[in-house]
């Protein structure tokens, strides 16, 4: 087993689901059941999932949930991009918000091959 709480990912992924949050209160209200939801969701996925793959034994499993919550980020990335698209997020917070979510794509996959 390791210790989730001293990874590096974690921790970031930590920082990043407070930005996330922010910027998808900013979102229409329109999206509240939409976009707002599933953007907190994924987001959340990716610190939860890598302290889940921590508590398993096998490298194996460890990877295996690391690359979900590698797959949380891809989304969430996704997300990020819609809202740019449909203009509900200003362009130059959100963007720095999809540079924070490719580091962190980057270091999880770093993780992953420890």
């Amino acid at each position: 087993m390791r210790n989730f709480r001293e990874l590096e990912v974690w921790k970031d992924a930590r920082i990043l689901v407070k930005k996330i949050y922010t910027l998808a209160n900013a979102l229409p209200d329109s999206e509240k059941y939409g976009l707002t939801s599933q953007i907190n969701r994924c987001s959340v996925s990716i610190p939860v999932n890598i302290a889940e793959g921590s508590a398993k034994y096998s490298q194996k499993d460890f990877v295996r949930f690391l690359q979900i919550s590698l797959g949380s980020s891809y989304e969430l990335e996704t997300h990020i991009i819609l809202c740019q698209d449909l203009e509900f997020v200003n362009l130059e917070s959100s963007s720095q918000i999809i540079k924070d979510i490719q580091n962190l794509q980057k270091k999880n996959f770093f993780v992953n091959k420890i």
